[in-house]
């Protein structure tokens, strides 16, 4: 298996406007990321970490204003963004009607995520919103550098952003669309911490 070369933040750009699907890292675990409007680039995400039909990906974007563009906030929604965006959480929202993208496939909603991670912040400044997963095959733990990255999936994508992980951790996610909100996905935010920030508000 060969590797897939490295890129620059704007070279990953283009190569993201092209339909390419490239490895990047974030705040928490490298991920893979497409054009969430380009479902050939969606699917091949798919065909190549072998993830269940079921799983979505995530929508990542530079600010929580550009996230809203595919999700529409409910209240402790807006709550936990201002205390916790951008940073390692995803919010699962209703999807907002019409879609505008491929990403979700199907369903009713979406999970959307800001970074705490200025490259990726200055990345989706210039390709736009992102579709993303964690950069691995289904089933084995996320890669957090270049060197697992290129172990892992070698040269069955088209590039490879260079960058660190902070965290080591995925995401914690937490689904927005009932009261009260409902833990996911434990991460590196503790649900004790996202409570306490809606009961005080």
């Amino acid at each position: 298996m060969g590797q897939a070369p490295l890129f620059t933040t704007i070279d990953a750009a283009h190569a993201l406007a092209e339909g390419a699907v490239l490895a990047i890292p974030t705040d928490t675990v490298y991920g893979l990321a497409c054009d969430p409007s380009n479902a050939a680039a969606v699917e091949r995400i798919y065909a190549i970490k072998g993830r269940p039909a079921s799983l979505e990906l995530t929508i990542m974007g530079s600010s929580w204003k550009d996230v809203l563009a595919v999700c529409s906030p409910t209240h402790e929604a807006e709550i936990l963004a201002a205390a916790f965006l951008p940073g390692p959480l995803a919010l699962v929202l209703p999807v907002r009607v019409p879609r505008a993208y491929v990403v979700p496939r199907s369903g009713s909603t979406v999970a959307v995520r800001v970074p705490d991670h200025e490259v990726i912040r200055d990345l989706c400044g210039h390709a736009g919103l992102l579709a993303t997963t964690s950069a691995n095959p289904h089933g084995v733990p996320a890669a957090q550098s270049v060197e697992e990255v290129h172990e892992h999936l070698g040269d069955s994508i088209d590039g490879v952003l260079a960058g660190a992980c902070a965290f080591g951790m995925a995401s914690t996610i937490i689904d927005c669309t009932g009261n009260p909100v409902n833990l996911l996905r434990t991460g590196p935010i503790p649900f004790e911490d996202i409570r306490a920030v809606i009961a005080e508000a």
